[in-house]
């Protein structure tokens, strides 16, 4: 799978999913000091799953002038985000098989909440 892994994305769940065989972009060193929306709309335009446990991702999706449609949005919920926990909950939601484009979604140890961009 295509992602986008958030700067806040341990740097051990990025290698754990390169390992697993997804093709990750990390914003912490492939796109450095870049704003929030211009992640998004790398996002969109490379067809990549963003994976954050930022919130201000989730109104960042739905306030963007077009849909996202090649991509989506994955709001990781983990307490404490200690490494372990955000990669089991990542290898977790990803092996649901959902189709995460156009969606932003909010997972939690609990289950998975999706919700269409438009």
């Amino acid at each position: 799978m295509r992602l986008l892994a958030d700067e806040n994305i341990p740097k051990a769940t990025v290698q754990a999913l390169r390992h697993d065989g997804h093709d990750v972009l990390w914003a912490r060193t492939d796109c450095p000091s870049e704003r929030d929306p211009v992640l998004l709309d790398i996002a969109e335009t490379e067809g990549r799953i963003l994976l954050t446990l930022d919130k201000d991702f989730w109104q960042l999706a739905f306030q963007r002038r077009q849909p996202l449609l090649k991509a989506g949005v994955v709001l990781l919920r983990v307490h404490p985000a200690l490494p372990d926990a955000v990669t089991s909950l990542v290898r977790r939601a990803l092996a649901s098989n959902r189709d995460w484009k156009g969606h932003v979604s909010i997972v939690t140890v609990q289950g998975i909440e999706m919700f269409p961009s438009h």
